[in-house]
């Protein structure tokens, strides 16, 4: 990600979700992997094509398939309850945030907290 600036939590500690769905309103890309796709359909117990079809769409850059936004622009994947309906499975870009990457003032707009790590 060209131009973002990652702050990496202090050394010793990792940044623990607590859920409240922040970060899942965003605009934005949620790019799918191969596996990933796979990994989700199979989690909603549907055909892949299905899942392709009803929850994804091709990215601007023809690079990778995004799950797709609702008109608000949350991902189609959050629940009226601020819940991950595929938390099971969601994508590695989601399980990676904020701890792989993150961008300059997310923590003003999420609620994870700075826990040390377990030895």
């Amino acid at each position: 990600m060209s131009g973002i600036t990652f702050t990496p939590p202090p050394v010793g500690h990792h940044y623990e979700c607590t859920g409240c769905g922040t970060c899942c309103q965003w605009e934005g890309y949620v790019r799918l992997t191969e596996q990933e796709v796979d990994e989700i359909a199979a989690f909603l117990g549907v055909p892949v094509e299905q899942f392709v079809a009803r929850f994804t769409a091709v990215t601007d850059d023809r690079r990778s398939l995004t799950l797709i936004e609702r008109s608000d622009g949350a991902c189609v994947m959050l629940t009226k309850d601020n819940r991950c309906r595929i938390n099971p499975a969601k994508p590695n870009q989601c399980r990676g945030f904020p701890n792989e990457w993150n961008f300059p003032g997310w923590q003003t707009l999420c609620k994870a907290r700075l826990v040390p790590d377990e030895e």
